[in-house]
């Protein structure tokens, strides 16, 4: 499953938002949650290069009515994410917002 919905408009150059609370992005019913909690998903760490994973944070994605876990790490002017199925995808840093309903 493609999971870029959210993920296809071009990268602007914007600092990542500093936040206490999580930062969301929607479009429609979809949406993709950012946690600064440290990745704990044991089938995204795998997909991970080593060196790399003490970077990645936890997040969640709404597509389609369906749940997803993943894991996101900030790469230049996005965040990059990737899922437990293996899916990629990327989210302008312009496109977070903070969450102000968690």
């Amino acid at each position: 499953m493609i999971k870029t919905v959210l993920l296809c408009a071009a990268a602007a150059a914007f600092a990542l938002p500093t936040f206490a609370q999580e930062l969301i992005a929607r479009q429609g019913d979809d949406s993709v949650r950012l946690s600064e909690n440290a990745c704990n998903s044991e089938l995204v760490l795998r997909r991970l290069e080593p060196a790399t994973v003490a970077e990645y944070k936890a997040a969640s994605a709404v597509f389609q009515g369906q749940r997803y876990t993943a894991c996101w790490r900030i790469m230049g002017n996005v965040a990059h994410l990737v899922y437990e199925d293996g899916d990629q995808g990327i989210i302008p840093v312009r496109e977070l917002k903070p969450d102000l309903t968690a």
